[in-house]
Order: structure tokens, then C-alpha cells, then sequence
């Protein structure tokens, strides 16, 4: 039965249709009754299901964007086998009636339901996911969501939700995500019975603070896109478990008493108002994001307990100061952004275990041997948008991984100590996206990584300068005062003329 229904997924996935058992004579009439609601734009109740009933031993039934406004009462009811429901992408105005007691998936989303009614779900104790995404539902309580004693995730993303009233009895929930909804406050009561509750989701709506009595049991909270002005871990120090706390776009302009949540691992407070790095960060935190802030300074104190920090972004910041070995403490570090920001060099003593490095956008004006000498595990060094003009070697020679340098938008000065750069790091195997040249003017706007032209004068320099060396005349043995050291080194730069 692979073969004769339609591939697409934008009419009705049948994807499982293995799952359903039927008669080897009864083939051809189900056959044909399918293909029918693939085909035809349901505009009216499902009649033909109810001719099916008797013939399909069915366990999901999936229905996508066929326009249906509307289904019979009790449609669904005597089929008594069906596990998994989903009616994505139509225009149905309520939940189906009389769903059969053994169904555990159910997922409504992008219709057009305007409320909930405890009715909706009589009889589905069995049920594990509910999904309601995308509708027009506006409130959201207790009595609508009782008998659904076994759900364990239920998502209303995407609605007009305004309010939500407990206490939710739903003990074996462990998912629920309400974003995108109109919530202005959530009450005390909501997460009484939510002991099992996991993952917990409150993005892009008008919440002010972060919900107080939530569950022991939370692991990931996301609250972006709200409007809050201040957390209150005191509230939240109950929380043992938690481990990725989100809180990007909102109004913070500090975060203070993150260590109460022990075992924090990820803290995301990106585009706030953030003037300051976090104080005192929990010892276990493996990633901080705080791009697109204020931050001026770089010091050692906010990192000097973060030995498990993997992850930094500093993004799109004001840093100026960077104290050097300000994050010598963090041993495990393996990513650093620092783009767009107000860097005149690159900071020193940086962990050596670093693999990536993202410093576009600042002002450095040099790559120096010391600042890049330990970092023997980098493979990504990001250095676009600066106003960099020529590569230490012995920079380069001392970063054995590198394997993606960044280096355009800087004021090359196109020497030829620059075009042996390239050499070493085409050697070296590294992928290096280049830049144009700034000087000498007769060079301006060509590419140094390819430009033909420059090698060929660099080539005729060396040339030149070999010739030189063998046409000198050695000093006489016994005229001491005619030795002189010599001036000539291959590492010197040669100007383009």
C-alpha cells in the first residue's frame, strides 16, 4: 500500500499507513475513498468515515490542509483502534466530539478554535500529547483540561491566550510551552498539581516577572521576549534542577543571585540592557550568553569560579577593557565571540583551549605573536572588519589547527612579506577568505589571496635580492674594518612599487 497515494504532505499524510490493517477484499473501496479526500477540498462534514468504521482497524489518521470547516459528531468514536489524530492546517471552529478512548496523540494546530470545553476531552485518560498551536483560544483552565490524567505535553503556542487559572491537574505532564500568547500574569496556583513538570515555556508575551511556585522538577525555563525588569532568584532558589534558564529580549539592565540556582549549565540574557556581566554566576554554568548588551568591561572576578564554561558570547557589545588573563580560570572554554565591539587588540592570556575566536568588527589593529602563541587548539579565528595591515608569521606558524581565518574588511598593506603569509597558511592548509589591498595605492582594491600581479613582483624582489647577495664581495681576511653585518634576511618586508 506504498505506492498508490499521493507523496505530498501538503493534502493528507499517510505516512503510517502500514499501521492499518485491512481485508485484502475490502483494498480497492478504502483505496478509493482516500484518495478522494486527498483530492477533494472538504468544505463539510466526513460522512464516508462513518461507511468506513467497519472496514479499517486504523491507529493514526492524519489530515492536513484540506479546508475542512467542520466534522460529524461522533465521526471518530467507534474507532476504537486509533492512537494518533492530527487535523493540522484546516479550518475547524471546535475540537472533534466523541474521540475514541485509546487515543494518545491529538494535534489541532493552525485551525481556527476559539475555546476549550471540559467536554472536548471526556474519556481520554489515555492521552499523552495534546497540541492546540497556532488557533484562537483565549483562556486556558483547569476545568477544560481535567480529564486528560495521563498527558505529559501539552503546547497552546500561537493563541490569544490572556490568562491562565489553576491549579492544572495534570500530573504526568512534562512538556508544556504556551509562547506566543497575550499573557500578562500567571497565577500562584497554576503548577500546585504540576509535579512532573520539565520544560516549561512563557515566550514572547507581556509577562513583567518570572511565575513564583514553579515546580521543583523544572529542568528548562524560557521566558524571552517577555517584559521583564528584574528576576528574583530568592523565588527561584527552590529550583535544584534547573538547568537552561532563558531570558534574551527583555528589559534587564542586571542579573544578580544567579548562583542560587546551582546547577544552572546554560544562561541566556542576550539583547537586554545589561550595563554589567552577571556577579557571582553558578560554578556549573557551560554557556553565557550576554550578546547585544552594554557591556563595557572584561575582568576576571565574574569568571574566576566558571572552570566548566564552554560557551561565551560578547557579542555586539561596548567592550573596551579586557583585562588580560581575565579568562584563564575557565579551562574547558572552547567558543569566544566578541564581534562588534570596542577591542583595540586582542586580549592576552586567553585559555588555551579555545577552537574558535570571533573578534570581527572591533579595532585591532595588529595580529601579535603574543597574544595568539598559546592558543594551539584554535581552528576558527574570525578577524573581518578591522584595521589590521599585515600578519605576523610566527603568529601564524603558532596556531598548528587553524583551519578558517577570516581576514576581509581590514586595510591590507600589500607587501611581500604579506604574500609569504599566504604561503604559510596555504601550506598549512587553512581556508582563508582574504581581503583587498589599501596600499601601496597602484595595488588598491586587489584581492592579496589571489592577485597574480603581486606575486609576480614579490617574485622579482626575491629574485633581485638573490642576484644581490652572490654579486657582493667578501671583506679580505686581514681588513677587519670593512667587515660589516649583513642587512639582507628573507623576512624582510618588500614594498610593491
Amino acid at each position: 500500500m506504498q505506492n498508490w497515494l499521493p507523496s505530498s504532505k501538503n493534502y493528507y499524510d499517510f505516512s503510517k499507513l502500514s499501521q492499518v490493517k485491512l481485508t485484502t477484499q475490502l483494498l480497492s473501496l478504502v483505496r478509493d475513498c482516500l484518495i478522494g479526500l486527498v483530492h477533494n477540498s472538504i468544505k463539510h462534514p466526513l460522512p464516508m468515515l462513518s461507511n468506513l468504521t467497519q472496514l479499517l482497524a486504523l491507529e493514526d489518521f492524519i489530515l492536513l490542509a484540506s479546508g475542512t470547516e467542520s466534522i460529524e459528531n461522533d465521526t471518530f468514536k467507534t474507532l476504537t483502534t486509533l492512537k494518533t489524530l492530527e487535523l493540522w492546517k484546516n479550518k475547524l471552529r471546535r475540537v472533534p466530539s466523541a474521540l475514541p478512548a485509546n487515543l494518545e496523540v491529538l494535534k489541532l494546530n493552525d485551525n481556527s478554535i476559539c475555546a476549550l470545553h471540559g467536554s472536548d476531552f471526556e474519556g481520554l485518560s489515555n492521552l499523552k500529547v495534546l497540541e492546540l498551536k497556532n488557533n484562537l483560544i483565549s483562556s486556558l483552565s483547569p476545568s477544560m483540561l481535567s480529564s486528560l490524567v495521563s498527558l505529559q505535553s501539552l503546547l497552546v503556542d500561537g493563541n490569544n491566550i490572556e490568562s491562565v487559572t489553576g491549579p492544572l491537574s495534570l500530573p504526568n505532564l512534562k512538556y508544556m510551552s504556551m509562547e506566543k500568547n497575550k499573557l500578562h500574569l500567571i497565577s500562584g496556583n497554576v503548577f500546585t498539581s504540576l509535579q512532573n513538570l520539565q520544560f516549561l515555556s512563557f515566550s514572547g508575551n507581556f509577562l513583567t516577572k518570572i511565575p513564583i511556585n514553579l515546580p521543583k522538577s523544572l529542568l528548562s525555563l524560557k521566558m524571552e521576549r517577555n517584559q521583564l525588569k528584574v528576576v528574583r532568584f530568592r523565588d527561584m532558589r527552590h529550583l535544584e534542577n534547573l538547568s537552561h534558564l532563558y531570558l534574551s529580549e527583555n528589559l534587564l539592565s542586571s542579573i544578580d543571585g544567579a548562583q542560587l540556582l546551582t546547577n544552572l549549565t546554560t544562561l541566556e540574557a542576550s539583547q537586554n540592557r545589561l550595563q554589567m556581566l552577571p556577579p557571582r554566576l553558578p560554578s556549573r554554568l557551560q554557556k553565557l550568553d550576554c550578546s547585544s548588551n552594554f557591556i563595557q568591561r572584561v575582568t576576571a572576578p565574574e569568571f574566576q569560579d566558571l572552570r566548566d564554561l564552554k560557551h561565551l558570547f560578547l557579542d555586539n557589545n561596548v567592550v573596551s577593557l579586557f583585562e588580560a588573563g581575565a579568562l584563564q580560570k575557565c579551562s574547558q572554554l572552547s567558543n569566544l565571540a566578541l564581534e562588534q565591539n570596542l577591542l583595540l587588540s586582542i586580549p592576552l592570556r586567553l585559555p588555551k583551549t579555545l577552537a574558535r575566536l570571533d573578534l570581527k568588527g572591533n579595532a585591532i589593529q595588529d595580529m601579535a605573536e603574543r597574544e595568539l602563541r598559546d592558543l594551539k587548539q584554535l581552528q576558527v579565528l574570525n578577524l573581518r572588519n578591522n584595521k589590521i595591515s599585515a600578519l605576523d608569521l610566527k603568529a601564524l606558524e603558532g596556531l598548528p589547527r587553524l583551519r578558517h581565518l577570516y581576514l576581509d574588511g581590514n586595510p591590507w598593506n600589500c607587501t611581500c612579506s604579506l604574500l609569504r603569509a599566504r604561503e604559510v597558511l596555504k601550506a598549512k592548509g587553512t581556508d582563508v577568505k582574504g581581503g583587498q589591498c589599501a596600499a601601496p595605492a597602484e595595488r588598491q582594491g586587489e584581492s592579496w589571496m589571489s592577485s597574480k600581479k603581486i606575486l609576480k613582483q614579490c617574485e622579482h624582489h626575491l629574485e633581485q635580492n638573490e642576484r644581490g647577495k652572490e654579486t657582493k664581495k667578501k671583506p679580505k681576511p686581514e681588513d677587519s674594518s670593512s667587515i660589516r653585518p649583513s642587512m639582507d634576511d628573507d623576512d624582510d618586508d618588500y614594498e610593491i612599487d
